[in-house]
């Protein structure tokens, strides 16, 4: 079991890996949640969570394609990333994806939440 008890936050575009990694940190103890902020126009939704360590995910389109079946482009995407400007400057941790394994993201974010034990 983890021992950082604050709550995270997981931010990120479709298919970066936030259900993912929330799913890997409750198995592991901690307490996590997944914030759809990229499908809200309101910036700061991310904040009504009240996350004490924010994690901000992300991948490219083409990641995101070989993840999951999409039929949408880089314009949506780049959508995605407006939604999530306000929640990227503030998060605790920016992590791209796109080159890591499921194991290796939540290793990741337990290690820099676990440094601030």
């Amino acid at each position: 079991m983890g021992k950082y008890r604050g709550l995270i936050g997981v931010v990120g575009n479709c298919a970066a890996g936030k259900t993912t990694l929330v799913n890997g940190l409750l198995r592991h103890g901690y307490r996590a949640v997944n914030i759809a902020q990229e499908h809200s126009f309101v910036p700061r939704l991310w904040q009504r969570k009240n996350p004490d360590y924010l994690v901000c995910l992300s991948c490219t389109l083409g990641t995101a394609k070989k993840r999951r079946e999409i039929h949408w482009g880089q314009e949506r995407l780049d959508q995605q990333w407006q939604r999530l400007a306000h929640a990227r400057a503030h998060c605790d941790l920016y992590l791209p994806t796109d080159d890591l394994t499921i194991e290796e993201v939540l290793q990741t974010v337990m290690q820099n939440v676990e440094a601030l034990n």
